[in-house]
């Protein structure tokens, strides 16, 4: 991002091709967009941009991973549930995805915008601002298993460097997931259509307990 010029007034906000501006440090949930979300996690690189393929592996096909091994994990998952896996990493559209070293490096300032940031995502899509321990660990079991297909068909690591970090999953294969880099064009596509989707069976399921009262 380009500096400021000096003397300018602080400025903790970011524009939003949509038009939103978005407060890092009060972020609104009606200045959250999914159009944005999408355009900005489809351009930000996985592993600080060290996989291999003609595209950097985005944040948005590592979302749509994370969700597909949530629903493998979880079958009787609500669509709300398979909303939050989704969207367990959608802060990243604003700050980036630190990796892990870099995380360790900033401590708690780092993750207190991640947090707020993430809570304002939920508000805006109509999730608890935060999700039940039984969730979160679900969706963290799937998030790892992704990082460890990732790490050893995309990043370099070896099998034994990728279960330190990462364990090794049982019962998955990465050959059951499409893990070939996508361009921007194709990530930002597939996210918002697999949102979208995800959306039309909230409506559904609403609309059926609404029926049934």
């Amino acid at each position: 991002m380009a500096a400021d010029r000096p003397g300018a007034p602080a400025r903790a906000w970011q524009r939003m091709l949509s038009g939103r501006r978005l407060d890092l440090l009060d972020p609104s949930p009606l200045d959250i967009e999914i159009a944005d979300i999408a355009h900005g996690l489809a351009r930000v690189a996985r592993w600080n941009g060290q996989t291999s393929g003609d595209h950097a592996f985005s944040v948005a096909q590592h979302s749509l991973l994370v969700e597909a091994l949530f629903c493998r994990l979880e079958r009787q998952a609500s669509p709300e549930a398979r909303l939050a896996a989704l969207l367990h990493d959608a802060p990243e559209y604003v700050i980036g995805d630190m990796i892990s070293p870099f995380k360790s490096v900033m401590g708690g300032s780092y993750k207190e915008c991640e947090q707020r940031l993430q809570h304002a995502i939920h508000l805006r899509f109509s999730l608890p601002p935060e999700l039940s321990a039984d969730l979160r660990k679900a969706i963290k079991r799937a998030d790892q298993i992704a990082a460890y297909f990732e790490a050893t068909a995309l990043a370099g690591f070896s099998i034994a460097e990728a279960t330190e970090f990462f364990g090794r999953p049982r019962g998955f294969s990465a050959d059951s997931f499409d893990l070939a880099p996508r361009s921007v064009v194709a990530a930002q596509r597939d996210f918002l259509g697999r949102f979208a989707a995800i959306e039309q069976d909230r409506i559904a399921q609403s609309a059926g307990t609404t029926s049934r009262r």
